[in-house]
């Protein structure tokens, strides 16, 4: 598909009202996408495990109006601090989904996750509006489930990038990459051709630090414009990609474990050498980082790490290590986490319609 398909020109009769709810997962990226150009355009493609047990459900009500508006609450309570991105994500979305201006729209969403602290609420938040979203277009036009997803992907970029690789599971590629058929920079691609010991693979989430981010990622994307170390990251990223796709396919747990690793350190690397630099990384998620690589050497066990932008840490590793793991962390690890906090997740399937109704 090309952009031009993706343009609404449907002449069908607007639902009068109607409620939908959408539930869209949060990602982990493993390559790691840092740095866009406009809009939302990515300067290297990323592949990420899609999770299940972190995710947003969002329900938006509508109903025809003069004119647009809309409200939003999260987790039950107003937020004033996501107006700006809402109403930045509507002006990119007006010429691709016209009709949605035609209503008052009430956006109610909650979060199973800590919000703003690194475990990508951005891209579950605005996967699970665009879904929703789309779920309304295909009321009106017959748009096909397959075309469906596409829209929403190609939606939630213009709200964050990592969201359009939440709709997919249990891997998604977003960006451009010269070896990945149909690969793209406006929406992600599913990706299922992975060895089995992936299709279940655990991702425990330490909650190193619970707070919003000092430096949000949109302020930390634009420093790679000018970052002495942009040209040879972007083409490390690139070959990595490459390499990962045949790493899934294969099952070598040694190969993954090195790749993805350096994956999550380089991305805190291009932080710390930015102008201006900075650091989400906390002291507990170093000591942390210390403890998986030793636990690994004397254990055995095919425990990684991987890092979002923010302090906490993603323990990756096969289901058959669970206990093991479990173990570890509530003996070694549970002391770095806030609150003594830490999330279960696994990989997932992909962004779902819960129910709708029209009037």
């Amino acid at each position: 598909m090309n952009l031009s398909n993706l343009k609404y020109n449907s002449k069908q009769e607007l639902p009068i009202s109607g409620e939908i709810t959408s539930q869209s997962p949060s990602n982990i990226a493993l390559v790691k996408y840092w740095g866009k150009k406009p809009v939302q355009i990515p300067t290297n493609p990323s592949l990420s495990f899609t999770l299940k047990n972190c995710h947003t459900i969002t329900s938006i009500k509508f109903v025809k109006s003069e004119g647009f508006s809309f409200s939003f609450k999260i987790n039950g309570q107003l937020n004033p601090d996501f107006l700006p991105k809402l109403d930045a994500f509507f002006l990119r979305i007006k010429d691709w989904v016209p009709f949605i201006f035609e209503y008052k729209i009430e956006i109610n969403t909650i979060n199973t996750f800590p919000h703003s602290s690194g475990i990508a609420s951005s891209a579950s938040g605005f996967s699970a509006l665009s879904l929703a979203i789309s779920q309304l277009e295909q009321k009106i036009t017959g748009l096909s489930n397959t075309d469906k997803y596409l829209k929403a992907s190609f939606l939630s970029r213009l709200g964050s990038g990592s969201a359009s690789r939440s709709l997919y599971g249990p891997c998604a590629i977003w960006g451009f990459h010269q070896d990945i058929k149909n690969s793209c920079n406006e929406w992600a691609l599913e990706y299922k051709s992975i060895h089995h010991v992936f299709e279940n693979y655990q991702d425990t989430i330490l909650l190193i630090d619970k707070g919003i981010k000092k430096v949000s990622s949109s302020v930390g994307h634009n420093l790679m414009h000018n970052h002495p170390f942009s040209k040879k990251r972007y083409h490390q990223a690139n070959h990595h990609l490459k390499e990962l796709v045949a790493i899934l396919k294969s099952g070598d747990l040694e190969k993954f474990i090195l790749l993805t690793e350096s994956e999550a350190l380089t991305l805190h690397a291009m932080m710390m050498t930015s102008n201006p630099y900075f650091i989400l990384m906390k002291e507990g998620t170093l000591s942390t980082i210390e403890k998986i690589w030793d636990f690994r050497t004397n254990s055995k066990i095919p425990l990684s790490f991987t890092l979002d932008a923010g302090a906490n840490v993603h323990l990756l590793y096969p289901k058959d290590y669970q206990q093991s793991v479990m173990n570890f962390i509530k003996s070694d690890l549970i002391v770095f986490c806030e609150n003594q906090q830490y999330i279960c997740d696994e990989v997932g399937s992909g962004a779902k319609i819960l129910n709708e109704s029209y009037a």
